[in-house]
């Protein structure tokens, strides 16, 4: 998958295949669907939820440019796969989902592989997390109308964000940096993604 799915297309940055030669992503997957865990599509998790194609997760944590002294907020984290990533590559991450469910099991598997610094929230991850932040990366697995402004209020200076933005069918996955009171935006490319649900996602 490294070699054919993520360095063939493009994905230079060693720390991220490094990450994705660590993180087996088969444990987060149903036993059914494990034999395709390394195919690069998105698969089904349950509650009407998938687990992204892979080489968008690496394109995302490429763009993201996480460093090993970054507090990283993951949004949207589903089974808890790109959080395991972003444990690899990050000090710290906070990570947050809406449904119960699906973060208690990405708890329980984060446990299992000895992941310890990578937290699971219950919540609306399009209000973030206020009491954690800020957050020198903040990402998204979810597609939003437009950037919350609560994830830009918890951004540090010099901070980064990648979500991908637009409507319920399609988005672009945008690289947002934060300068003072400036952001910049740099379109990434088309992607579909499960809609982000919450006060400043969709409703």
């Amino acid at each position: 998958m490294i070699e054919r799915h993520l360095r063939a297309r493009g994905i230079r940055d060693p720390r991220v295949c490094q990450a994705f030669d660590r993180v087996p992503r088969e444990a987060f997957l149903d036993e059914k669907h494990r034999a395709e865990a390394y195919a690069d599509s998105p698969l089904p998790i349950g509650c009407g939820q998938t687990i992204s194609q892979p080489y968008v997760v690496a394109l995302t944590l490429q763009e993201l440019s996480v460093q090993p002294e970054h507090r990283v907020l993951d949004v949207g984290s589903g089974s808890g796969y790109q959080t395991a990533l972003l444990s690899y590559l990050a000090a710290e991450v906070h990570a947050v989902e809406r449904i119960e469910t699906l973060a208690s099991r990405a708890m329980e598997t984060l446990k299992r592989l000895g992941v310890t610094n990578a937290t699971v929230h219950i919540g609306d991850g399009s209000l973030g997390l206020p009491a954690f932040a800020p957050f020198d990366r903040i990402v998204c697995g979810a597609g939003a109308p437009d950037i919350p402004n609560a994830w830009i209020e918890q951004l540090a200076d010099g901070g980064r964000i990648v979500a991908p933005v637009g409507p319920r069918d399609v988005q672009t996955l945008l690289r947002v940096e934060k300068h003072g009171e400036h952001l910049r935006r740099v379109d990434l490319g088309g992607v579909r993604f499960v809609p982000l649900i919450g006060e400043q996602g969709w409703r």
